[in-house]
């Protein structure tokens, strides 16, 4: 049987030709970046706090695209990646907190299988005995590593556990691992609803009309937003927002509160942590936004919310 390929919401696929990418990579041998900016890092992270918490709402920033989310005494992680090395390509910022640090996991969040967001060497030194939340077509994967309590989830699905809501919404993005699962897999982002906050993570995305679709239909508070990896633009645009993209899309969700993520870890592109975060505060004050409604938060931060 002929394993279905997964599309985004304007059936683009959103595949660069090779010739698209040896363009980029011959634009790239010309460029000089400055790369020793590091986002700044929690002195005092509350890792005891963490670790014994059960009843204020967190949102705590590991790097990248980690978080760890705490609501209604769950604790929840996104696209948890722990690793030094990205290919060639070593870490540019340590994580804000060690695996070790964290506390019992009760769910994880997947937003795509790319190797920026799933890792399953970190996936494995996760404590608890979390159950995975998954694209639909990446259960089997997960089930294949002896993680067995995976719920796969298409677009707009969504599971209530205990008190909070889980939901699994679109993003315009593609996925890959091997030479041959090319978009086997979906991709998106979710929203995490309990009965006093609602958190949205976009997961990886480039700008598309599902962040007005999520945000008619979700009353958001904290918007996890991607800034990164954006350059050249005419090669990324169709999978990465510019931090410009990031600020409309942001208010295309109507959300009280943007976190940006998804960059100052892995250099995936062309820009640098520096020229993200200038260019997103130019674009907030462009767009005349309050500087409450931004929470630009250092590696290892615990934001209650």
């Amino acid at each position: 049987m002929k394993k279905k390929r997964y599309e985004n919401m304007d059936q683009h696929i959103t595949l660069s030709t090779f010739k698209d990418l040896m363009q980029w990579r011959k634009e790239r041998r010309g460029k000089k970046k400055d790369l020793s900016f590091q986002i700044p890092r929690e002195d005092r992270t509350k890792v005891a706090f963490l670790q014994s918490n059960y009843s204020i709402p967190t949102i705590t920033w590991i790097g990248h695209s980690t978080f760890l989310i705490q609501l209604d005494g769950k604790n929840i992680v996104t696209d948890p990646v722990w690793a030094n090395r990205l290919g060639f390509e070593k870490r540019l910022s340590p994580p804000g907190l060690a695996i070790s640090e964290l506390p019992s996991i009760d769910f994880v969040l997947i937003s795509h299988s790319h190797y920026d967001h799933l890792d399953y060497a970190s996936i494995k030194k996760l404590k608890g005995n979390p159950v995975y939340f998954v694209p639909i077509g990446l259960g089997h994967a997960f089930k294949r590593k002896g993680l067995d309590k995976t719920v796969e989830c298409n677009w707009w699905e969504g599971h209530d556990v205990g008190d909070l809501h889980i939901a699994f919404v679109p993003a315009q993005h593609w996925t890959k691992r091997t030479l041959t699962d090319t978009n086997r897999s979906h991709w998106g982002g979710w929203v995490i609803k309990s009965q006093k906050q609602t958190i949205y993570f976009a997961g990886d995305s480039g700008y598309f009309k599902g962040f007005s679709q999520i945000g008619q239909t979700y009353q958001i508070d904290y918007c996890l937003m991607p800034i990164g990896a954006y350059e050249p633009e005419w090669f990324m645009a169709n999978q990465h927002v510019s931090p410009e993209e990031a600020v409309k899309a942001f208010l295309d969700t109507r959300a009280q509160t943007m976190i940006p993520m998804h960059y100052g870890a892995y250099r995936l592109a062309d820009d640098t942590p520096k020229e993200a975060l200038d260019r997103l505060l130019a674009a907030w004050n462009k767009a005349n936004l309050s500087n409450e409604q931004l929470k630009i938060m250092n590696l290892g931060e615990t934001l209650r919310i």
